[in-house]
Order: C-alpha cells, then structure tokens, then sequence
C-alpha cells in the first residue's frame, strides 16, 4: 500500500496572516511540520501543495518538495486532489500545515484502520479525542462529531453535539482535522458540489456525509497544537523551549 502525505498551505489566513512563515525556534511553522512529517517515516513521499512561491521556495531550499496549486480552491482537500491527481498513490494524508508537532502514534493509528478493513467500507479516516471541559465543548473553533456504534461519522458541527438532556451521558469529541482518504475517494470528494450544510458550518467534512461517502473516526489520546492567532505561536514556542 503506498502512501503519501500532502500538506496543504495558503499563505494568507484570516486570523493570523503569513502564520506558516513565523519563526518557530529558527524554523518557520511550515518547514517544521514538513520535517516532523518526514520524520516519522510512514510514508513514501510528503509534498506540501501550495498557493505561495514564498512556501515553496522555503520548502524547497531546505530540501523539501512542494507543489503549486494551480487552480483556485475552496479547502485543503481540494487543494491536495490537484496536486495528487497523477500521483501513483493508494492513501493521501492530508497534514495541517499549521500543526508542527506532528504525532508518529496517532498516524500509525489512523493509517492502520485501512489495513483491518477487511470489507473495504473505509472512504476516509481521521481522528477525535475526548474533551470534557465546558469553554472547550462550546467554543465553535472546535469542530466536534457524533459517531455511530461502529465509530463512523454521523455529523460534524461547531455547536456542542449531543445536545445534552442529561449530562450524564453526554460525551464529546473533537474532530483532529488530519484525513486520510482512499486517493479515489478524495477525487470524487472534488468532483461533488458544496452544500447547504457545508456552507453553513464552514465545514468541508459534511460534504462526505452527504454523498453517503463514510468517515472513520479514529479515537486518539493525542491533542495537537495549531497555530491558529500569535498566541498560539507563543505557547508553541514554549513546547520547544524558544
């Protein structure tokens, strides 16, 4: 089974403009994820798809490979299927690019649920972890989803789901925004139009959910650090003692 690892990177972000080029430790954010990536040596290429000749340029240079989009698009799934089109590949990791401290376990486990799917009903796998604490459950960055008894996606929202009647059942999970998908799968993700759903929740993975393409979930105990706004920057500047 080969496998490659795409990641995404546009060089405006609204919250935290150029955040991929900031300084991390003598690094800028992208490169180290780039690095943290190859590092873990589970897969048989890792590119990062770009909209910037200022990234790619900063990846390659320091002996990396990168890729420029050619096209406008909507999500870092759509960016990534431009690029891993006429790429020879089984699996496409997409790896947020603003997530530098790349988890060697939790891509074990995530790459491992299509080496057990024995009936071939895997689209797409990506991961979720627990969280309890209540700012968390309703802070709409944080995207959380419900799954069926099989773990399968059943919904994804920004709103704390389930809707809890009685507290003493709930449990809530936060999505991790690292997919792995079927290279075929996330071909015709690109091919489907955007929904209702997905245009209200600002939420690429409902549309998964609504052309019935299946969605596992992978629990994991692992809790990324993204750089999202400076301060982000900041704590991750504390992880590595900069």
């Amino acid at each position: 089974m080969k496998i490659v690892a795409m990641i995404p990177a546009r060089l405006e972000a609204t919250r935290f403009p150029r955040k991929l080029l900031q300084d991390l430790g003598g690094k800028s954010v992208i490169l180290r994820t780039y690095e943290a990536t190859k590092s873990t040596n589970l897969f048989d290429e890792v590119y990062v798809v770009t909209d910037s000749e200022i990234i790619f340029e900063e990846i390659t240079k320091n002996g990396g490979k990168a890729i420029i989009s050619e096209g406008v698009h909507e999500s870092g799934s759509d960016r990534i299927a431009e690029a891993v089109r006429t790429i020879d590949t089984d699996i496409v990791v997409n790896v947020q690019g603003d997530e530098p401290f790349v988890n060697e376990e939790s891509l074990k486990d995530l790459l491992s649920v299509f080496v057990d799917d024995i009936q071939q009903k895997i689209d797409v796998a990506s991961l979720m972890f627990q969280i309890s604490d209540t700012e968390e459950i309703n802070n709409p960055n944080n995207v959380k989803v419900v799954t069926d008894i099989d773990d399968f996606a059943m919904y994804f929202s920004r709103s704390p789901i389930p809707f809890a009647r009685d507290d003493t059942f709930a449990k809530y999970y936060k999505h991790i925004g690292i997919y792995a998908f079927k290279k075929e799968a996330l071909l015709r993700f690109t091919e489907l139009e955007m929904t209702a759903l997905e245009r209200t929740e600002k939420l690429e993975n409902l549309r998964f959910l609504a052309y019935g393409i299946h969605v596992k979930m992978v629990r994991t105990l692992y809790q990324p650090i993204g750089i999202d706004i400076p301060e982000d920057l900041e704590k991750a500047r504390k992880v590595l003692g900069v």
